[in-house]
């Protein structure tokens, strides 16, 4: 495969694993956890490296998972204190991202990982980091850890989907019928963190908070069903990859950046033209009403 295809296929694959995840985020309005989660795992693969001392197996996946459930706990704890929500997620989110931060610079500051790499990425360098095994090439590591991170998610979701769906939906119902809520809201933290730290190495973790939450919001403005949901944010995530891509190499950008700002543009298109939910939409059901409504009241007259 080509150097420009195995690019394409690590963003597509990103599109994929994080919309998947961000549409229950995005419908149980629990978006800017998914950012604070993005930045404080950064101390889990520290944690996990300092544990490890390997940038490579599961050490960095189960400390970024550990750190995502604890951003998660402290959230809700605060929360039930008083605090409300917004400030909780603040307070959370800073705290242990400079705490990762801090021991970045005091242990780490001498290996192939640093705050710029772990916020921003580089998928141009992906190609080149490879699995060989007997001596074959068998592509890019991004891609073989993205790809174990898409099924699991996926499979997890199949599994679950209608806890997940019932608990996005309608929290208490949930709870009557005996769906064990707080098992499935740590479930998706930790989907979230795992699919957080295997996109690092690609767009970074402020650029994947886009990639989980704006597919998503363009998918939620198409379409009323889940399952529907669930495909045209994957769809979106594709897309916004490949062309992304082009529009970077057109234009010699960062091509992660490209490919979030794909995105943005995909929900603009789709905040001004949805059928049902767009702006053109809402207006000219505005419209229709009040001619309705003038004709009826000059026929009561």
């Amino acid at each position: 495969m080509s150097y420009d295809a195995w690019i394409i296929v690590t963003g597509s694959l990103v599109g994929i694993t994080c919309a998947m995840i961000g549409c229950f985020l995005v419908l149980r309005k629990m978006a800017m956890l998914a950012d604070a989660i993005s930045h404080t795992v950064l101390l889990g693969i520290v944690g996990g490296y300092l544990v490890s001392r390997s940038l490579d197996g599961p050490a960095l996946l189960i400390g970024a998972v550990v750190v995502g459930l604890l951003t998660a706990l402290l959230v809700q704890v605060l929360n039930g204190k008083g605090v409300q929500a917004d400030a909780a997620i603040g307070i959370v989110f800073t705290s242990l991202f400079a705490v990762g931060v801090v021991l970045l610079s005091l242990f780490a500051g001498n290996i192939h990982l640093d705050v710029d790499h772990a916020l921003m990425g580089e998928i141009t360098f992906i190609p080149w980091d490879t699995v060989e095994m007997y001596g074959m090439d068998l592509g890019p590591k991004a891609v073989w850890l993205l790809s174990f991170v898409f099924i699991v998610n996926l499979l997890i979701i199949i599994f679950f989907y209608k806890e997940f769906k019932i608990s996005s939906f309608d929290p208490e119902m949930a709870v009557a019928i005996g769906i064990p809520v707080l098992f499935i809201h740590y479930l998706q933290m930790g989907m979230l963190s795992i699919t957080t730290v295997a996109s690092f190495d690609s767009v970074g973790a402020i650029l994947v908070v886009a990639m989980l939450i704006v597919p998503a919001s363009t998918a939620y403005l198409l379409t009323d069903k889940l399952l529907n949901m669930l495909f045209i944010s994957a769809g979106i995530g594709v897309f916004a990859a490949v062309s992304g891509y082009y529009v970077a190499t057109l234009l010699n950008v960062s091509i992660a950046g490209a490919m979030a700002s794909s995105t943005g543009v995909l929900f603009a298109i789709a905040f001004l033209f949805s059928p049902k939910h767009g702006i053109i939409a809402k207006k000219r059901a505005q419209k229709n009403l009040k001619k309705v409504a003038s004709v009826s009241s000059t026929t009561t007259i």
